[in-house]
């Protein structure tokens, strides 16, 4: 006589309910779920994957991040827009609506994507979700305008070597109050380091250096360019190595028009590295 089998603890997609509901800072998770689904942070089956729990993590910690200035835009405004720039898929977009514009019941999110099919998807869901001010662009960063021409919050989540730089062109077009950014490769100032000699030279002589090197500069020379725009910056940890290699946040808020000491020391850094990338054309003369 066969014996009976015990019964199964809990099936995974109930199991992962559990786990990540306790992480999703909503009181009622389970409304977020086909969004999830629709964006593969959750599978078909509502389970996560070792790719679904980085990806959960990265947004879920952006978004805390985000979350103090988004709610003083909220205090400050009556319909604030934030513009996510290089949107790809929208996570980033889709997970801010979901969990703070919508209950907030006002104030606009707009993605900014150049691929046409991405697009196209990010509308069909948006409109499934009943998200009815989320809206999409289908442009370069460097080509898009939004309707009124100013956004009170700018994001760029791993917008991929110069593109970060359009990000920031756009942000300081739009009058931006706050630009998170989270830079991904960057190799623009290593292909201007290449061949350059001078004191410093021995930071860049080898490629491996000068890839790493270049990377760190560059993400410094655009913490300056917004401090010299009058922006407060703070450079810290986006989430763990575990999860990314490319985990530095750029968080700049508005205080004042401009900030000459900023302008100064981006000077200073520029002559003596001996290099100009591009993103200096967003400083006046």
């Amino acid at each position: 006589m066969n014996k009976p089998q015990p019964k199964s603890a809990k099936d995974p997609a109930a199991r992962d309910f559990e786990t990540w509901s306790k992480l999703w800072p909503s009181e009622t998770p389970g409304k977020s779920a086909p969004l999830l689904k629709a964006l593969h942070i959750l599978t078909r089956e509502g389970t996560l994957n070792a790719d679904s729990r980085r990806k959960l993590t990265q947004v879920l910690h952006l978004t805390q991040m985000l979350r103090p200035a988004l709610t003083d835009l909220l205090k400050d405004d009556a319909s604030p827009v934030l513009a996510d720039v290089g949107a790809g898929k929208s996570y980033l977009g889709f997970i801010l609506y979901d969990l703070i514009f919508g209950p907030a019941g006002r104030g606009s999110v707009t993605g900014i994507e150049t691929r046409e099919p991405l697009v196209e998807s990010s509308r069909a869901l948006a409109a499934s979700s009943g998200f009815d001010r989320m809206s999409f662009i289908a442009a370069p960063i460097a080509e898009a305008t939004l309707p009124g021409g100013k956004a009170d919050m700018v994001t760029a989540l791993h917008a991929c070597d110069t593109a970060t730089d359009d990000a920031i062109r756009f942000a300081l077009k739009h009058e931006a109050k706050v630009i998170a950014l989270v830079p991904c490769c960057q190799a623009e100032v290593a292909r201007l380091l290449d061949g350059q000699t001078g004191p410093l030279r021995q930071l860049w002589r080898h490629p491996i250096q000068r890839r790493e090197f270049g990377a760190h500069v560059t993400n410094v020379i655009r913490g300056l360019v917004l401090e010299a725009h009058g922006y407060k910056v703070r450079v810290t940890e986006f989430t763990g190595l575990e999860h990314t290699m490319k985990n530095e946040l750029i968080l700049a808020e508005r205080h004042q028009r401009g900030n000459a000491q900023a302008r100064g020391e981006l000077n200073r850094l520029i002559d003596q590295l001996g290099v100009k990338p591009a993103l200096l054309d967003v400083m006046p003369a």
